[in-house]
């Protein structure tokens, strides 16, 4: 039996986000990042959602052939790139496709038999400085490339940009100055735009776009007061909506404190819920009092310390019973506020409240 949290994914959501992608970036082929079990919202189900979708990227060879098993037969981009020689020949026969970013990756390709054909995409470091062959090597790495009888002829060059999030920030520029001038003379598809690149930098559109967080209703910008910078600001839609039920009702005094180490005192008379809920869950521990919350149809806020299974919220004017369900992130309630005020970012919270809770896919 799974504990009482629980996670309703909003299919109709993550086709929207879609469409916000294709509109953005109308003449690019879309590739959904859906590694991390597609952010916590469950990588075969948002695969299956998104079949409208050109591709597929994950982060390893195991999540792109979990998908080739389930039957999805979508291209697939693997970033992390092969690891052995028996990653390569995996590849091949499930027609898979493999981000090549360091020196060693090459030497794996001269232990193959003729036979066995690799698609790859080579990926420059252009500034992020974590993966990536440096872009003085790229055009002789991708001339040898193109000569090796292991290699598929469609080679792919991409890079990743380190500070889309930052509109201000000119250092995207220069990431995607050093990629065209790297590759402007080289025959071959090109991908750069993640999800911030894709609604704020359409100089890094190309052949793909590789959108991430923007696809589960999650701006990927900084706020700014010069740019529109929210979930509601960019027409997204929240994808994930985590809720757990009420448990319990209690009436306090004046002065009685609240949680571990007693961090908030009721100011009045006042009643509390409890949440079944917690950082087990995948509720940020370090959300603080004030966090808001959604029940009835009205706004509450967190009281107290988040504990392993428990929250306790505000109920004062609010009509509830026992089992009333509250929405801790979702349609009513912003991950990315929720993420911020616990000093983390809504990727966090949909990794770990995905891993952690029992997820039902909402009807279309």
């Amino acid at each position: 039996m799974s504990r009482p949290a629980r996670i309703r994914i909003h299919s109709a959501a993550l086709r929207h986000n879609l469409q916000v992608v294709r509109e953005a970036a109308p003449q690019a082929r879309v590739m959904p990042a859906i590694k991390a079990d597609a952010y916590g919202h469950g990588m075969l189900q948002v695969a299956e959602i998104l079949h409208e979708a050109d591709g597929f990227m994950v982060a390893c060879l195991s999540e792109a052939v979990q998908l080739r098993e389930a039957g999805i037969r979508h291209p697939l981009l693997v970033i992390q790139g092969p690891q052995s020689e028996q990653d390569l020949v995996l590849a091949a026969q499930k027609n898979i496709r493999l981000v090549l970013h360091h020196e060693a990756q090459l030497l794996l390709l001269d232990r193959l038999c003729a036979s066995t054909v690799i698609q790859v995409a080579l990926k420059l470091d252009t500034g992020m400085h974590r993966l990536g062959i440096r872009a003085q090597r790229a055009k002789v790495v991708y001339q040898a490339l193109q000569s090796h009888p292991n290699i598929h002829p469609d080679i792919w060059l991409m890079t990743h940009l380190a500070c889309a999030d930052d509109r201000e920030n000119t250092y995207t520029h220069q990431q995607i100055t050093e990629f065209d001038d790297v590759t402007e003379s080289l025959q071959a598809s090109r991908t750069i735009a993640n999800s911030a690149g894709i609604l704020g930098w359409s100089a890094s559109h190309r052949d793909w776009v590789r959108p991430g967080i923007m696809l589960y209703g999650s701006s990927p910008f900084l706020a700014s007061a010069d740019f529109p910078s929210s979930r509601d600001d960019l027409g997204l839609q929240a994808t994930m909506t985590l809720f757990a039920p009420l448990i319990a009702i209690n009436r306090l005094k004046k002065g009685d404190l609240i949680g571990y180490g007693s961090t908030w005192r009721c100011p009045t008379d006042m009643r509390v819920g409890i949440v079944a809920c917690g950082y087990a869950d995948g509720y940020p521990r370090h959300a603080p009092s004030g966090t808001p919350l959604w029940i009835n149809g009205q706004q509450t806020q967190l009281l107290g310390r988040v504990s392993m299974d428990l929250i306790v919220i505000d109920l004062t004017d609010i009509e509830a019973t026992l089992g009333t369900r509250v929405e801790c992130w979702g349609k009513q309630i912003d991950s990315d506020h929720v993420a911020s005020l616990s000093d983390t970012i809504s990727y966090e919270l949909f990794c770990h409240a995905g891993a952690c809770c029992e997820k039902n896919v909402e009807p279309s």
